[in-house]
């Protein structure tokens, strides 16, 4: 196969991916911006992990919240907790690699949060560990995978599971996930009128 026929089948594949994802998780999209909205407007915040590409999607989608999408407002409160690597090679060093995401939902989350967890394989065990832990301690559950990942969909509240065996692809969708879920949060956060707002 020719070079320009492999970018041709890598971006079709991936728009053919992405599209079906979207048409069949509208309702679930707008219902889990609603909720995201909901849990900063309280006060809440959000926590976000996953592994190796994962790790690197909930950074930037946490990056988004923090610093801003597409409106100029103020910061809104997201964490990645697979960016501090003394902290997780700590827990890692001293318990075990499953545990790298529990162990700091137990010292940050409280109720009233919110975790995002992404896999693409769904069966990632600090991912599982960290959504148990979660649950237990009240906050509210999301996964980003793929429809093979059945052990994460069951574990959570909002699963988003996209339909294709290529990791890449599944990434790809994720990431669109993501920012159009902030470019939704923005929108709701910052329509509501400022004396009705509690996000500073």
């Amino acid at each position: 196969m020719e070079i320009e026929d492999k970018i041709r089948k890598a971006c079709e594949e991936s728009i053919k991916v992405k599209e079906q994802f979207f048409n069949e998780n509208i309702s679930l999209i707008k219902e889990v911006a609603e909720l995201i909205a909901k849990v900063l407007n309280e006060g809440g915040k959000i926590l976000l992990f996953g592994n190796g590409g994962s790790a690197t999607d909930a950074s930037h989608i946490a990056a988004e919240f923090v610093n801003r999408f597409k409106r100029e407002r103020p910061g809104l409160p997201a964490i990645s907790l697979n960016t501090d690597m003394a902290v997780i090679t700590a827990i890692a060093n001293d318990y075990d690699y499953s545990e790298v995401f529990a162990k700091q939902i137990k010292a940050l989350g409280q109720k009233g949060d919110l975790v995002i967890g992404i896999s693409t394989s769904g069966s990632s065990r600090n991912v599982l560990k960290a959504v148990e832990v979660a649950k237990k301690r009240g906050l509210k559950t999301i996964a980003f995978t793929s429809k093979k990942g059945e052990k994460l969909i069951s574990r959570v509240d909002y699963a988003f599971a996209v339909s294709s065996e290529e990791t890449p692809r599944i990434q790809e969708t994720h990431i669109t996930l993501g920012h159009i879920l902030c470019e939704l949060v923005e929108d709701i956060l910052f329509e509501i009128p400022a004396t009705k707002r509690k996000t500073k």
